[in-house]
């Protein structure tokens, strides 16, 4: 496990997954990060080289077939670490025989976790260090506390967007994209209820808004969770468990229509060699 400190925050992630376990605010003593409990045993898993889903677990590429299982390999691969200081770190994955075997492509990844006063970001890094274009999405799988303090409950907290704007929910099919309904806002709200995720996640294209903002009028914590240019957003929490997952997305699940060809798949980013991408999510605790 690797620890961040300032003032403010203590962040504890894992070298495997380069995955953040943890985050109390050293005033209060809140913890905002899920347990990792049996129900779920996960706390905020990177998602690469896929987000969401294949058919049959499969994709196209070059006229050859390759499995990949749900949001790909990252997050159960061993990450090397360099701690930068007190409060960053850098996470790095790269390819290998296993990796090459299921994912033809050269790259590396990484995390960059910063503490910064109450917030924390966490920054993807992807680099194409092959001859080839590089063919990736990557998503976030944070799950937050709810309820985050005693004495209340799940229903007693809402999601706030920052643009009101009508939010389409992409209905999943046996994990696949389909078709759109209206998400049941009250405005710029959503109140959190766990029958919202019977149906698994809400799936969320294009919206404007970039900053998703858990609260409850029962108390005056909660957390702020900012993002910019990821052009897909899923909200989930498994059944009947007490935390509520904040996920941006660039990359998305196949379509129950999709081809399987890797190239056509949505939302899939490419990157030519010698090419850095990078996209940042943050959470700032109140």
């Amino acid at each position: 496990m690797i620890i961040l400190e300032n003032e403010k925050l203590r962040a504890t992630i894992a070298v495997k997954g380069a995955e953040l376990q943890s985050l109390i605010n050293k005033e209060t003593n809140l913890e905002y990060m899920w347990n990792g409990a049996a129900v779920w045993p996960k706390y905020s898993p990177v998602l690469f080289p896929v987000v969401g889903g294949l058919k049959n677990e499969t994709y196209y590429y070059n006229d050859k077939a390759y499995q990949l299982p749900r949001h790909g390999f990252a997050r159960e691969r061993n990450f090397a670490a360099e701690k930068i200081s007190d409060s960053e770190v850098v996470f790095t994955l790269t390819e290998d025989e296993q990796t090459l075997a299921v994912y033809p492509f050269v790259f590396t990844l990484r995390l960059r976790y910063q503490l910064n006063d109450n917030a924390l970001a966490c920054t993807y890094e992807v680099y194409n260090s092959g001859n080839d274009d590089l063919l990736f999405s990557v998503g976030a799988h944070p799950a937050f506390a709810v309820p985050l303090t005693a004495g209340t409950s799940y229903n007693d907290y809402y999601l706030e967007f920052n643009v009101t704007e009508q939010l389409q929910r992409w209905k999943l099919e046996d994990g696949f994209i389909a078709s759109p309904e209206p998400l049941p806002t009250t405005g710029d709200k959503l109140i959190l209820d766990k029958a919202l995720f019977y149906k698994d996640a809400i799936v969320l294209k294009n919206m404007q808004s970039n900053i998703i903002t858990i609260a409850s009028n029962k108390h005056k914590h909660g957390l702020h969770f900012k993002f910019n240019d990821f052009p897909f957003f899923g909200i989930w929490a498994a059944k009947d468990a007490d935390f509520v997952c904040l996920e941006p997305w660039c990359g998305i699940a196949d379509s129950v229509t999709h081809n399987q060809q890797l190239q056509d798949k949505e939302g899939i980013v490419t990157i030519a060699p010698a090419t850095h991408w990078q996209r940042t999510w943050a959470v700032e605790c109140f």
